[in-house]
């Protein structure tokens, strides 16, 4: 089973959530469950539908008749919602971005702290990984998806170097992107560009 940190701000968001014991929630991204289970302790004949697409998060779904846990993406809320009857919710919780857990395991491609294939897949089900992206796209499309989802200034020049870099080898690794963005970096910018091209 797969260690999660302890969720920051617990007490605030369930105060925003405002829970109720018949209350009816959705935590889009359940992770370690912690949201989850401080939701659970406050519900008495309510309902929680939690989604993760990531099977090592589900793993730690607790035993509790009034939680449905979900194996997929939270873009299908309305259809489970549907399927189980549901018309409205009293509160949904989105804790986005990718986890701690997943930048901690070296072999799920998205840190550039270390060597490891450039997975990146939060659904270990899907068959497209970060290096078939980038073996793939056309220089347009990686310039889109550095500028819009990274926030790169410098996107097109890393696009076209991603494209170039690639008629010599394939990426398979998280080294050999970050050794892809690298020279385009100031020293004292180098991690926080990385971080943003790993997101």
């Amino acid at each position: 089973m797969a260690v999660y940190h302890t969720p920051v701000m617990l007490d605030e968001v369930l105060g925003a959530l405002n829970v109720k014991a018949a209350g009816i929630y959705a935590d889009l991204t359940f992770g370690g469950g912690g949201h989850s289970k401080a939701i659970l302790k406050h519900l008495k004949t309510g309902l929680l539908v939690s989604f993760d697409q990531d099977t090592d998060a589900l793993a730690n779904v607790p035993e509790n008749k009034r939680f449905v846990p979900v194996l997929g993406n939270f873009r299908f809320l309305s259809q489970y919602l549907r399927y189980l009857g549901i018309k409205e919710v009293d509160g949904v919780l989105a804790d986005l971005g990718v986890s701690m857990h997943q930048f901690d395991e070296p072999a799920r491609g998205f840190t550039y702290r270390s060597n490891a294939p450039l997975d990146m897949r939060m659904n270990h089900s899907a068959s497209f990984t970060a290096a078939d992206l980038l073996n793939t796209s056309d220089e347009e499309r990686l310039t889109k998806i550095f500028r819009d989802n990274a926030d790169i200034p410098f996107a097109r020049r890393l696009a076209a170097s991603v494209v170039r870099f690639r008629t010599r080898q394939k990426f398979e690794t998280t080294g050999q992107l970050a050794d892809c963005v690298s020279p385009f970096c100031r020293p004292a910018e180098k991690n926080k560009i990385l971080s943003r091209v790993f997101q």
